[in-house]
């Protein structure tokens, strides 16, 4: 039978393994086996031709980091003896002391390593091993409780560097985050303030260099591997220790303790390469946690600056969250609403619906729920203007179709009457009938120009030129020509002298005077003084217009200048018109940077103010 893989060139040595009273165990540097004489056989129950080329399945996984810091701390020379335990083939747990070495060629080239492991009884020195172990793994396991139970980034590592610390007596330590082909030193104890978030090349570090030898701990020693940049401020260094942190199965970082004035054995390699690896879950707990803070916070922000009102039920419909948007739209505040019910009812998830508050707010209602949770998101905004605007359309197409079949009746039927009766008729009757038509005609055709620039200032197409044009003489000629059109109304003109040209465009502001005039005339119509008044004001010309009729109702002198508003329900009926003089009167205004109010006059009637710019 021969234990060894490959036999020693001196006969007397491969003797002496056979036959030693202690097993014998030699591995490669992959920790392949070597080496396994009669008493490992003996000891542990396989044979040597089971093992040899084998890693050996002895080793606890409770006692991996323990056997991987005793493998790390010989590595550079030296002889470490422990008590501990191994398995036996059959499963139970022998008690040994493991005197473990390196082996190394002649030229210095690490070949393995090799342990004489000897039975021992539960000893003093045994016990005394056994109660130090205990201890440090309870002090371990509630380190790594408070750990775990800290969910502040910038808390754990400084828990995890100061636990370091304790556990392994370095003089110094820190934690180093790789990010990509560099290194970050993000916490530190024991080392130079301004070193925090200094950098250095990863593949050329100690951590690269581990990264590439497939362990999760090292030792080093020797000026020529401690210069890095990071560490080499500490007086006396002749010692750094490092384990891998992995986060979601990747290396994220490491944990360095650094010696100078003490010495590291295995057993603060073990610690330092148990607790890199908890660090490691530590730290991936809390940056998880700062990614759900961070994304409850945005969520948080684009809910709170919604304009929608938006309120999140839980799976008994009782309120959660409820947004400023909803206590702006309901009027309930925040305070009263989570705990309570929804005031109004939701429609069913994933369907939408539309009623009013009993302010008189209309709200479309979107519901949706979330299949994680059993939540319930309900999504509302305000459609009152949608609403508004729905019924004003109906409104002005009713309008409009009257306004357009009564000129087009009275058209239609002297038209026929003049086609069937033309020779009965007189020529005063002829007459007539054709002045009618062509009063109607153009009745039609005011009502087409209205629909037409009612178009295009909806679409913000009017067409304006801004230029140097006489307000003076365009007035004088709008004032002529309405005189004559009403034998109720007298129209008067007062311009101040020397009035200065205007800024605008001349068409646009013949349009908006002679709506301002066909409004004062509609709107007064028992007749009365119609004046119109042009002056300065500070750096700006203001025109008004002034009647003596049924005025503004309260309230609607901002109204009266949205599409197909015509101040209370009743004046289409008594006034007729289809309500889009004013809107296009408005836009024309600010197209030509100027502007149009409303204002009711204190004995009775209606004051309307166009403001131009004055010419340059």
């Amino acid at each position: 039978m021969s234990g060894v893989q490959q036999d020693p060139h001196d006969p007397t040595v491969r003797a002496v393994i056979e036959c030693a009273a202690d097993a014998i165990v030699a591995v490669d540097d992959r920790f392949a086996v070597t080496v396994w004489n009669p008493a490992a056989e003996r000891m542990f129950g396989w044979t040597a031709e089971e093992m040899l080329g084998k890693v050996p399945p002895i080793v606890p996984d409770e006692l991996q980091a323990e056997q991987n810091a005793v493998l790390e701390r010989v590595r550079e020379g030296g002889q470490i003896s422990i008590a501990t335990r191994r398995f036996h083939r059959h499963g139970r747990l022998v008690d040994v002391r493991i005197d473990t070495s390196a082996l190394r060629s002649p030229g210095g080239e690490l070949l393995g390593w090799v342990g004489v492991y000897h039975p021992v009884e539960e000893d003093d020195a045994a016990q005394h091993h056994v109660a130090e172990r205990a201890r440090l793994v309870r002090r371990l396991n509630d380190i790594v409780a408070d750990l775990n139970a800290e969910l502040d980034l910038g808390t754990v590592l400084d828990r995890i560097t100061a636990a370091l610390i304790e556990l392994t007596g370095a003089d110094a330590g820190g934690y180093v985050r790789i990010e990509d082909d560099r290194l970050r030193l993000i916490n530190m104890q024991g080392l130079p303030e301004h070193l925090r978030n200094r950098t250095a090349d990863l593949r050329s570090s100690l951590v690269g260099e581990l990264l590439r030898s497939g362990k999760t701990v090292m030792l080093a020693h020797g000026e020529e591997r401690l210069g890095d940049l990071i560490w080499s401020e500490l007086p006396g260094l002749h010692a750094v220790a490092l384990g891998l942190s992995y986060m979601q199965n990747r290396p994220y970082g490491a944990l360095y303790a650094l010696f100078s004035g003490h010495r590291v054995g295995h057993i603060e390699l073990e610690l330092l390469e148990l607790l890199a690896g908890h660090a490691g879950v530590a730290v991936g707990n809390a940056v998880a946690y700062a990614e759900v803070v961070r994304q409850r916070a945005h969520e948080r922000a684009v809910i709170d600056s919604s304009a929608d009102g938006i309120a999140v039920l839980d799976r008994e419909g009782v309120v959660r969250q409820w947004n400023p948007a909803a206590h702006l739209l309901t009027g309930v505040p925040a305070a009263k609403a989570i705990g309570d019910r929804l005031p109004f009812e939701p429609p069913e998830p994933g369907e939408m619906a539309t009623f009013q508050l009993d302010s008189g707010i209309w709200l479309n209602v979107l519901c949706a729920e979330i299949e994680e949770t059993g939540e319930l998101v309900v999504d509302f905004r305000d459609v009152s203007e949608t609403k508004a605007l729905e019924e004003a359309k109906d409104l002005f197409l009713a309008t409009t179709s009257h306004e357009l079949r009564t000129p087009i009746t009275v058209v239609q039927g002297f038209a026929s009457t003049l086609v069937n009766r033309w020779d009965k008729l007189s020529d005063d009757d002829r007459r007539g009938a054709v002045a009618t038509i062509a009063e109607r005609a153009q009745s039609l055709g005011r009502l087409v120009e209205h629909l037409l620039l009612g178009s295009r200032a909806g679409a913000d197409e009017l067409q304006v030129t801004v230029e140097r044009f006489d307000l003076t003489g365009l007035l004088t000629g709008v004032v002529t020509g309405f005189r004559s059109l009403s034998e109720l109304h007298r129209v008067e003109l007062e311009v101040a002298p020397g009035l200065p040209a205007a800024a605008g465009d001349a068409m646009a502001t013949d349009i908006i005077l002679g709506q301002l005039l066909e409004n004062a005339f509609k709107y007064s119509p028992d007749g009365g003084t119609v004046t119109v008044r042009a002056g300065v004001e500070g750096a700006r010309l203001v025109v008004t217009v002034e009647d003596e009729g049924v005025g503004i109702a309260p309230g609607d002198h901002e109204r009266i200048f949205d599409r197909f508003v015509q101040g209370e329900a009743g004046d289409r009926r008594r006034f007729g018109g289809i309500g889009l003089g004013l809107y296009i009167v408005k836009r024309l205004a600010q197209a030509q940077h100027g502007d149009i109010s409303a204002h009711s006059r204190t004995c009775g009637g209606t004051c309307m103010r166009l403001v131009l710019k004055i010419a340059e």
